[in-house]
């Protein structure tokens, strides 16, 4: 606290004096990435789950056994200024890795666009972030930098969110300094809390990671370039330096020379760029500019959700003059399909397909199957298709007997045909049943539950010169995909 206290007490740095300034605050701290932190080895174990599905057409950055953050301090030491696109759900985070992006961002805008429908002014909650962020995450293997706002609160608060990213399997978090609640750095009316708040919930977030026996990398962000002056923010901008913060960000600087001035402070901690589309504040420039004037990460907030917003009016203006959105604009479904990773999907189906010997079906009645191939009988699923059909039970009642159930025991003793044929054509039921089993089918296949075949059966005709009259009283597709007929026999 008494190294803070000091920082505290010095007046804001000034453009002028630069190194006297960075001699001052950071002499004695050195590259906070080059210090290789050693983990317990059940935190570096602790690796957020990925979609089966989300390495189809991607580019993982993280290697076997490494945590995203460590995936993430790998992009950042390596030469350049890397892009990382900011997405909004997890089909957007696919589309950014499937582009061949090492990175991206969350971006706290656009989730509370595309999740709430609403402006990004603090109406999103901490909750609904950590939700989103799993789905993002989990549905990528490269490393995500979350969009954390102000910690939705104090020092305490700080922490639990930072445990909260960690355990959604954020590589990074960004913590900023702006009051509640808080807004997008490019609009007007921006506040920042006091600095000792300001660096106190920077420490909060360091001792959460140390806590948590995590290495996630925290972006440090500040707001108080456009809340009170540049001097303010590059003066915070070391402070967070010292207090632990691995990566420095001033929003909404409004020059070049105002970037270069950021990118000179606490020489060896990453800086982040934020280019935001379509007229914020700070000048758009290429990554080559950015990596000479001193940046190592740049996030591009707008770009998905904006492009999204007018595709979709585009469309839907198309559908509304009675046409479909044109070619050019529209994927086909197989390219859909394979963003989504549908035929990885197939493919590991493959691997878990049920033979008709291990149906459900089979198991509630007779094993139909395994009977046909202990016969020793290599015959084709067509041949298979034209065997006799099978009677499970002999008929208990004729109809009209005196042996009464009631007023429904002629109707009992009737006899159904149950056909099963699965989604690949195969034949897996043709047998003759009493329609008094029909209670106990109605537990066995799905489906049956509910349909009032009884009383269907009770409205059938009796047709005693054609008792095979094949009247079909059911035909519909279960859950499975599976065709199930019932038939009067």
């Amino acid at each position: 606290m008494a190294s803070y206290a000091a920082l505290l007490h010095q007046p804001p740095a000034s453009l002028s004096s630069p190194t006297s300034s960075r001699a001052a605050c950071c002499r004695l701290r050195p590259p906070p990435l080059l210090q290789r932190r050693t983990l317990p080895s059940s935190a570096r174990a602790r690796i957020s789950p990925r979609c089966a599905y989300a390495g189809a057409g991607g580019s993982a950055s993280a290697g076997a056994g490494d945590s995203p953050a460590t995936a993430l301090r790998r992009v950042l030491e390596t030469p350049g200024a890397h892009q990382a696109p900011a997405c909004y759900d997890a089909l957007s985070a696919r589309l950014v890795e499937r582009a061949g992006f090492r990175a991206c961002f969350t971006s706290g805008f656009s989730i509370s666009a595309a999740r709430l429908g609403l402006p990004d002014v603090g109406l999103i909650s901490y909750g609904e972030m950590i939700d989103q962020g799993r789905l993002i995450t989990e549905a990528v293997s490269i490393p995500v930098v979350g969009d954390a706002d102000n910690g939705y609160g104090n020092c305490i608060n700080v922490k639990r969110t930072v445990k909260g990213f960690i355990n959604a399997g954020f590589a990074g978090i960004i913590l900023e300094d702006q009051v509640s609640p808080k807004a997008c750095g490019h609009t007007q009316g921006r506040k920042v809390v006091s600095r000792e708040e300001a660096i106190l919930h920077i420490k909060a977030a360091v001792d959460a990671r140390k806590e948590s026996g995590s290495d996630i990398v925290i972006v440090a962000r500040t707001d108080s370039r456009q809340a009170l002056s540049l001097d303010e923010a590059l003066w915070r901008a070391r402070a967070f330096a010292d207090a632990g913060a691995d990566v420095l960000f001033i929003d909404a600087l409004a020059s070049r020379e105002e970037m270069k001035a950021f990118c000179a402070i606490s020489p060896g901690v990453p800086k982040m760029a934020n280019m935001l589309e379509g007229g914020g504040k700070t000048p758009i420039l290429s990554p080559l500019e950015l990596e000479e004037i001193g940046y190592k990460i740049v996030a591009y907030p707008l770009s998905l959700i904006g492009v999204s917003m007018r595709a979709m009016e585009d469309a839907l203006v198309a559908i509304k003059g009675g046409r479909i959105p044109p070619p050019g604009s529209l994927p086909s479904f197989e390219e859909i399909k394979d963003t989504l990773g549908f035929n990885h999907y197939y493919e590991e189906e493959k691997r878990y397909v049920a033979t008709p010997a291990q149906s459900s079906y089979g198991s509630g009645f007779y094993d139909y199957t395994s009977e046909a191939s202990s016969s020793g009988d290599a015959k084709s699923s067509t041949e298979k298709s034209e065997e006799p059909i099978i009677d499970i039970l002999p008929q208990l009642y004729d109809l009209g007997s005196t042996g009464a159930r009631g007023p429904s025991s002629g109707m009992w003793a009737r006899t159904l045909r149950l056909k099963i044929t699965g989604r690949d054509g195969v034949q897996k039921i043709d047998a003759r049943i009493p329609a008094g089993f029909l209670e106990g089918m109605t537990k066995v296949i799905p489906g049956l539950a509910g349909a009032n075949i009884m009383e269907r059966l009770r409205n059938a005709p009796i047709d005693s010169d054609n008792p095979q009259n094949g009247q079909i009283l059911l035909d519909f597709e279960d859950g499975m995909g599976d065709r199930i007929q019932v038939f009067i026999a």
